[in-house]
């Protein structure tokens, strides 16, 4: 069946709680030049959301549908053409260069793709410490002990710093890569699909973790992913993107229980579940049609 939808409606959050947001994305639209100047691509529509101290937010959608280019506007990666990203209430959508490194000591990112993330010329610990060079108070010995614990954290030996990316298994380099950005103590964590080329065995093991960190020092994730069963495991919320635009978004139990939107509907039910009879409700859920004169949730 087609997945359309009415128009929804502005999409603003429901309190939370007292607690400003840590991060704010307010009508944020961004745009890809084409082959002739004249002509441009909106890969997001003023999409808006926030996540606030200690939260985990899952922003969901099939590939295509903008995830990774909100990350990356957050990080300052691609210009923003309207709408505006902020940390803890300051304006960070056009930092200067000097100021979005600064900015490292706050918001960490891990990408999808762990070959990426390492020079192979550099021993893993090298690459490692990078993150911590904000921290000018730190003492060589601290790095060395800070870069030990988080490498034992994600399941790694501290003597993995010695050695050289190659002699890494992807899912091992995604591992560090997690523990490279936790270095500095970030308060907000980006995971852009920073579990999708894991097994599932070790998945679990740093979805756990992530989980842990966020219990014991208060960490904040925008957790970017299309496997709704992730972010049902880790989030407190979840945001529904398609083609650029939110389309549904609301508390996990909400979205994964009670999907108003059929777009939501075929994410899940394209979700690999062992469970038969779960998977024959979700292709139920796929097929019922959305409820009549129900406005979109809004999101947060």
């Amino acid at each position: 069946m087609p997945l359309t939808e009415p128009p929804a409606g502005p999409l603003t959050g429901p309190a939370t709680g007292s607690a400003r947001p840590l991060l704010e994305v307010a009508g944020v639209t961004v745009r890809y030049q084409g082959r002739r100047r004249l002509r441009s691509t909106s890969a997001l529509t003023e999409v808006s959301l926030d996540v606030r101290p200690g939260e985990t937010v899952g922003l969901v959608g099939e590939s295509g549908s903008g995830k990774t280019t909100l990350g990356k506007a957050v990080l300052g990666l691609v210009p923003v053409a309207h709408g505006a990203v902020r940390l803890d209430g300051r304006d960070i959508t056009r930092l200067g260069g000097r100021e979005r490194r600064a900015l490292s000591r706050d918001v960490q990112v891990v990408f999808q793709n762990p070959y990426l993330s390492f020079n192979p010329s550099r021993t893993v610990g090298q690459t490692v410490a990078e993150t911590t060079t904000m921290l000018r108070d730190m003492r060589p010995a601290q790095v060395a002990a800070r870069m030990a614990e988080m490498l034992e954290a994600v399941g790694l030996d501290g003597a993995a710093a010695g050695r050289y990316p190659g002699q890494f298994s992807g899912g091992q380099l995604q591992r560090i890569a997690i523990a490279r950005a936790l270095m500095p103590s970030p308060r907000l964590l980006i995971c852009d699909e920073a579990v999708s080329a894991l097994d599932l065995s070790v998945q679990a093991q740093v979805l756990n973790l992530l989980a842990d960190l966020r219990e014991r020092h208060g960490l904040a994730y925008l957790f970017i992913t299309h496997d709704l069963a992730v972010v049902r495991h880790l989030a407190d919320r979840v945001v529904v993107l398609r083609r650029g635009r939110v389309v549904e978004s609301g508390t996990v139990t909400e979205v994964c229980e009670h999907p108003r939107h059929s777009y939501t509907r075929a994410l899940l039910a394209a979700a690999p579940v062992a469970d038969p009879g779960e998977q024959a409700r979700r292709r139920e859920l796929r097929r019922s049609p959305a409820t009549a004169g129900t406005p979109e949730r809004n999101a947060r």
